[in-house]
């Protein structure tokens, strides 16, 4: 649904621009999502999101109900009923396609950065704990609370590094999907989880701008 929306915007962007030299456009940054509801129509109201948003409706609502390729007539209340279910879809679609990119956005990759070294940290000083237990332990007690401990310590250091590996897999990721939408990463590498952000911020706009329109369509 997202991929949908993104080319309903391109689409649009391009039919504004027709007569110009960005007509033409093939993409888009993703912070052009965010002035989508800053584009306002003649009447100083109506936003190019809110277009957008009846765009897809209109285009969702055509996949849902189409049986034939013959274009249906409706009654109004059908029609009213149509589009209703067809907001339904596309928000929920977005809900839960998005859903984790909401959660990415609240993350910071610099407390993430270092909180995993915050965990190597964490073994190395248990690691010096138990070799000065070993060095003065002498008691069965004490033995096997080193014994315990070892076996802990080669646990959570494998675990470690596994998150580690994670880590710089995801990170790794995130360089790709900023240079897949604006093209120079180095520009974003201070603020690596920016573009979850923007997307973040834009749901935002979309939901309020979905709930405007099923107040009218009802």
């Amino acid at each position: 649904m997202f991929l949908k929306l993104l080319e309903a915007v391109l689409k649009t962007g391009n039919c504004m621009n027709a007569r110009t030299n960005q007509g033409d456009a093939q993409a888009f940054k993703i912070d052009t999502l965010l002035k989508l509801v800053d584009v306002k129509g003649a009447d100083g109201k109506t936003t190019l999101l809110y277009f957008v948003v009846q765009e897809i409706i209109r285009a969702q609502g055509a996949h849902l109900f189409s049986t034939s390729n013959q274009t249906p007539k409706y009654t109004p209340n059908e029609d009213a009923k149509r589009r209703k279910l067809a907001l339904q879809a596309a928000v929920s679609g977005l809900s839960s396609e998005l859903n984790n990119v909401k959660r990415a956005a609240a993350m910071d990759s610099d407390v993430l950065g270092s909180d995993v070294s915050k965990l190597s940290r964490g073994i190395g000083n248990i690691r010096e704990v138990v070799r000065l237990n070993q060095a003065v332990g002498l008691v069965e007690s004490s033995q096997k609370f080193c014994e315990s401990m070892n076996s802990f310590m080669q646990m959570a250091e494998e675990e470690i590094i596994r998150i580690q590996a994670l880590e710089s897999v995801a990170l790794s990721l995130v360089k790709e999907i900023t240079e897949y939408f604006h093209g120079i990463p180095a520009k974003e590498e201070a603020h690596p989880f920016r573009i979850f952000m923007a997307v973040r911020d834009f749901l935002t706009n979309l939901d309020r701008v979905c709930k405007e329109v099923g107040m009218i369509n009802e």
